[in-house]
């Protein structure tokens, strides 16, 4: 089994959450009085942090949603008021897709950006990718944080990292048998996408020595018949991994595939809330994800709502890590964040994704939600 830093994710609980608890003080000690976002919700709540002793202080402080943190930007152009530092101490920029609304931008410093590439560590090495990989990203790199922050991942691990960009796909594939590709992080549509060139063209994908895929940017790789016809087409395993450009590289999926990906718990605090009272709920019963970073102090997310509703574990996995790990539950967007309608995005994609044509269309619908 292989490990990014085996000592942290396999150690007690105890010793996990008193990691976590540490990290998080550190944080609000830093951002309190200097980030003015965060600083003005505190005061709201009247909370300081000095009084966030436990991890059972959590609770106390105020949940955020993407509509404050795009207000935040708005409020202060063009940085933001969710912005710790002056613009100096800041070394990259990216911002999301905005598919559902304003573009969010981000900042992040130097000892930021280091921290997306140990996240992103997690994320390959739990993969199973060593420095003996050959990681191949095909991927023109626009402000979209995620295949930016793999290439650091790949550094991270001292796998070589091979762009792809600038390509067409019938081109990547040959540059990928050429350099005897071991890996690849793709979007799950580009993958398929990719076969489908090769189909078209008479490219044997059997010459490119691909054993991983490695998918984010949108659903599909937890959606088991997706999932099965990637993995079918290219006769390799493929791996899941959960993230967004405001948060963080924050889960990932283990070698074992316990049908469900690990959250970074010494990189990330999670709860699991009742969506409608915002009270958590049981382990076992489904609830929305809340998100807070610990190690972008520039650009931090504090109890973050995430829209998705998922099902926590926290039960060892057979992997070796004691890191919690969850699954998406079956409805993915709910009315308290869209306040319009509800879609069984997994049962949708399992039904079509057997008729190749009806997928690619189904799924390029969904990912503009």
């Amino acid at each position: 089994m292989i490990f990014f830093e085996q000592s942290i994710e396999t150690m007690p609980r105890k010793a996990l959450e008193e990691l976590q608890i540490e990290k998080l003080r550190s944080m609000l000690k830093q951002i309190y009085g200097r980030n003015r976002f965060y600083t003005d919700k505190l005061d709201a709540a009247g909370i300081h942090p000095e009084s966030i002793k436990t991890l059972d202080d959590l609770k106390r402080l105020p949940l955020t949603s993407k509509s404050e943190l795009v207000q935040a930007q708005s409020d202060a152009l063009p940085l933001g008021s969710n912005a710790t530092f002056e613009e100096s101490a800041y070394s990259r920029f990216h911002q999301t897709s905005g598919t559902t609304g304003t573009p969010l931008r981000v900042l992040d410093t130097p000892e930021s950006w280091d921290w997306w590439g140990r996240c992103w560590g997690h994320v390959l090495a739990g993969a199973g990718l060593t420095e003996n990989d050959r990681l191949f990203v095909p991927f023109s790199f626009g402000p979209f944080i995620g295949f930016w922050a793999a290439v650091e991942g790949a550094r991270k691990i001292n796998a070589l990292m091979i762009p792809g960009g600038g390509r067409d796909s019938l081109q990547r594939l040959h540059l990928m048998k050429e350099l005897g590709v071991t890996a690849m992080c793709c979007t799950p549509t580009y993958a398929l996408r990719l076969a489908e060139v090769a189909r078209e063209s008479g490219f044997d994908l059997s010459q490119i020595p691909l054993r991983t895929l490695i998918h984010a940017g949108e659903p599909g790789a937890n959606v088991p018949a997706t999932k099965a016809r990637i993995e079918s087409v290219w006769n390799a395993k493929c791996f899941d991994h959960a993230g967004a450009s405001e948060i963080g590289a924050h889960s990932f999926e283990c070698e074992v595939q316990p049908n469900g990906t690990h959250v970074t718990e010494s990189e990330f605090i999670v709860e699991v809330l009742n969506p409608e009272t915002q009270e958590a709920v049981p382990e076992g019963e489904q609830g929305e994800l809340i998100i807070t970073n610990l190690g972008r102090i520039g650009y931090p997310v504090i109890r973050y709502r995430s829209g998705d509703l998922v099902v926590l574990n926290q039960q060892k996995c057979a992997c070796g890590r004691s890191f919690t790990w969850w699954l998406y539950a079956e409805l993915m967007f709910f009315p308290a964040r869209l306040k319009i309608w509800c879609v069984n995005v997994r049962r949708w994609k399992n039904s079509v994704s057997p008729f190749p044509l009806i997928a690619k269309w189904v799924i390029w619908q969904l990912n503009l939600i």
